[in-house]
């Protein structure tokens, strides 16, 4: 039992790296929503949450990792997981409906194409279901009603992996959805609230058989009694939790009932008390007394003669951080490696990162061996380097064993535990998934325009039945296309879906609005082939950095980089040391990093001894960003100055001659930074930040910057000819 998520995810690795092989270590995950949340946790959480749930019971031996928070829910009874699980095997019974109805029935998703837990696609003999607590999805191959294979498949290509002889489905939910479940919701929820039941949104989706989102929220109410953690256990069971389990679940208590006060008096939306969610914590401390438990705690005791404390021999690992503007940036972890009387294991967090830092060793006269895990170190004999999902390191003097991990070397960061599956669907498959149009979505059509999509009409043409979408255009005319010719029809992604502008059929209108949007292609096109031709005739200026003082640069920044953060930053400099001028469009919504990739680009630039510009639409902007940027800078030699109204007309005028000096590295400002008086003597890197909020001069001033520096745009809506032009 460990005090938050956080500290669970960060346990579970490490008993995932130092227990022994075949040791199951699992977590059973927070939902990641605050009490009384109006939002449903993630489909991949609940499938985590009902694979443990159902491997439980039947669970001989093995660690099960939980947050204080999660182990005070309330959940579903056993029997609920036990009863809507289905096991399927090769050579049984099936007949499709029937398993389509259970599977919707159990809170599957009936989809055209399955990419998500919790989905189902049935197509003829083939039926695709991604099973809660699996990995991949599962495709049953029917020969009439009975199962002939039983495969594997890739949720991006679609394609068959390995055959498996028999599987057991999860329910999709930790509730039921079925007849049952939602008359025992109407049932509980009149009982339990006053007044009419229909004024509640809640209550009117689920009578519908719709699940509504932060319906988590009303569990109880679904069953005639829920359980806890603690049902699943058995009875042999060991807890270990904290000597502060007491206090930190009292914390959880009033965290929830401060949310319960907060959320209490929405009439359309009534909320069930703390006590019919969670355990309170002394009915906790009940129930886990009645399992055989471990209490630890950091500190030592002095008398452990009645058998029932144990200190272990255990210590703080010494200060190792690396530091990169040294001479010797691993004189530390040199000194410790040498010292003497132990033996040393370097944990990296990946491959990639093993490697690195192996590197890193290498350039600085030091090799370790690589070797696989915990268990092969200790067989052996001497000091290694191996991967493990270990934040903090330790020592066992008894042993004469010392752990190094990353935090160590390069210090605290916020790391990404869990990276969601990633679904990347190709564009042109879309618009096949007619789950994902709504009618009345507006839709264009290749040879007739944008229309209205209605829905699917099965008609009849020459004696043969074919599904067709129909297409209503202006004044109520219709379109029907057979499915078969779905490649003719696209989204359309103009500005406003409710307003979008009806064509004529018969008319030749479309045909009109086709040769104008080629007209201007044909312009933009012109005047791509204009900057792009600047641009190569003037060539680039390779950016050439120190590699040590870029890496104490980047550890500077207190978070692990996203998987698509860092790619983006591994772009950019990669166009910035090619011999050609950048022109790259960062996109990322607000908060999701792009100032970091600025950053970097930012310093690469003035490390190849160039100048840097960075334009905002709005002088609240350049304070903040001028701030971040100062804070990074602090430690650096690196002058970095904001352009805007609030400088008085001297100290911009400083500014300014500073900028055509050279003595000014980076420059922050407002459109001020496009006049005709502003100059540098070494201008090198532009970076934009939300380019579509400049003016048509501004712009066009921007497009003559493109063919002479490189550029970075930053965005969360990029503009067409933004787009065009990176």
């Amino acid at each position: 039992v460990c005090d938050g998520a956080r500290e669970a995810d960060m346990l579970a690795g490490s008993l995932a790296f130092f227990a022994r092989p075949g040791t199951g270590v699992q977590q059973f995950p927070d939902w990641e929503t605050l009490p009384y949340d109006v939002f449903s946790p993630y489909q991949d959480i609940v499938s985590r949450r009902l694979a443990t749930l159902a491997a439980l019971p039947e669970m001989r031996r093995g660690i099960i990792v939980i947050p204080v928070s999660t182990l005070m829910q309330r959940i579903a009874p056993p029997e609920f997981v036990r009863g809507n699980s289905l096991r399927l095997a090769k050579g049984q019974s099936l007949n499709p409906d029937a398993f389509r109805r259970k599977l919707i029935a159990a809170g599957y998703r009936s989809v055209s194409q399955v990419s998500e837990h919790g989905e189902l696609a049935v197509r003829g003999a083939l039926i695709d279901v991604f099973p809660m607590g699996t990995e991949v999805p599962l495709r049953i191959d029917l020969f009439d009603e009975e199962i002939e294979s039983l495969r594997r498949f890739d949720p991006d290509t679609q394609m068959s992996r390995d055959k498996i002889d028999a599987i057991e489905i999860l329910p999709a939910r930790e509730f039921p959805m079925d007849e049952r479940g939602i008359r025992f919701f109407r049932q509980n929820f009149r009982r339990r609230f006053e007044g009419d039941p229909t004024r509640s949104a809640v209550y009117r989706e689920v009578s519908e058989g719709i699940t509504p989102p932060g319906v988590e929220y009303f569990l109880p109410l679904f069953f005639e009694n829920t359980a806890s953690f603690f049902d699943y256990l058995p009875r042999t069971a060991v807890i270990v939790a904290s000597s502060d389990l007491a206090a930190i679940s009292t914390a959880h208590w009033q965290e929830i009932e401060e949310r319960f006060g907060q959320r209490s008096n929405d009439a359309e939306r009534p909320i069930l008390r703390p006590s019919e969610l969670y355990l309170a914590p002394d009915e906790l401390r009940e129930k886990q007394l009645a399992f055989p438990s471990v209490e630890h705690g950091s500190f030592e005791l002095h008398d452990t003669g009645d058998g029932k404390g144990q200190n272990f021999g255990t210590a703080r690992p010494p200060d190792l951080k690396l530091d990169p503007r040294s001479d010797d940036p691993l004189s530390r972890l040199r000194a410790y490696l040498a010292s003497g009387g132990h033996r040393t294991l370097v944990v990296a967090e990946s491959p990639g990162r093993r490697e690195a830092l192996l590197e890193q060793l290498r350039d600085n006269g030091l090799r370790l061996p690589v070797c696989g895990n915990w268990q092969d170190f200790l067989a052996g004999d001497g000091d290694a380097i191996t991967v493990g999902d270990l934040d903090q390191g330790l020592e066992l003097p008894q042993a004469g064993i010392g752990v190094v991990t990353e935090t160590q070397l390069f210090g605290d960061r916020a790391r990404q535990r869990r990276a969601r599956r990633r679904v990347d669907r190709d564009p042109d498959a879309i618009i096949r998934d007619l789950t994902d149009l709504n009618p009345g979505s507006p839709v264009v059509h290749e040879e007739y325009g944008v229309g209205r999509y209605l829905g699917l009409e099965t008609l009849g043409a020459g004696g043969i039945e074919t599904e067709y979408l129909t297409l209503e255009y202006a004044d109520g005319d219709r379109l029907y296309v057979p499915v078969h010719a779905l490649q003719l029809i696209s989204r359309y992604t103009g500005a406003d879906p409710d307003k979008a502008p009806l064509h004529k059929l018969g008319t030749g209108q479309w045909q009109k609005a086709r040769q104008r949007a080629a007209r201007k292609a044909r312009d933009v096109a012109a005047e791509l082939l204009d900057i792009y031709a600047r641009r190569a005739a003037r060539g680039g200026n390779r950016m050439e950095f120190n590699l040590r003082e870029y890496e104490a640069f980047r550890a500077g920044f207190p978070f692990e980089e996203t998987a698509d953060q860092a790619q983006a930053i591994e772009d950019v400099i990669e166009d910035l040391r090619a011999p050609k001028s950048m022109d790259r469009v960062v996109c990322g919504d607000v908060g999701f990093g792009k100032t970091e990739v600025a950053l970097r680009a930012a310093f690469v630039a003035v490390q190849a001894g160039r100048q840097v510009a960075l334009l905002v639409p709005t002088t609240l902007l350049a304070q903040q960003h001028y701030q971040t940027f100062a804070d990074r800078f602090a430690d650096w030699p690196v002058n970095v100055e904001v352009l805007s109204r609030f400088r008085t007309g001297a100290a911009a005028k400083s500014l300014l001659q500073g900028a055509a000096a050279g003595t000014v590295d980076i420059v922050i400002g407002t459109h001020r930074l496009l006049q005709d008086d502003v100059a540098f003597k070494s201008l090198g890197l532009v970076i934009i930040d939300e380019e579509h909020r400049f003016g048509v001069r501004h712009k066009e001033k921007l497009k003559s910057l493109r063919a002479e520096v490189d550029v970075l745009t930053l965005t969360a809506t990029p503009i067409p000819r933004t787009l065009n032009m990176a």
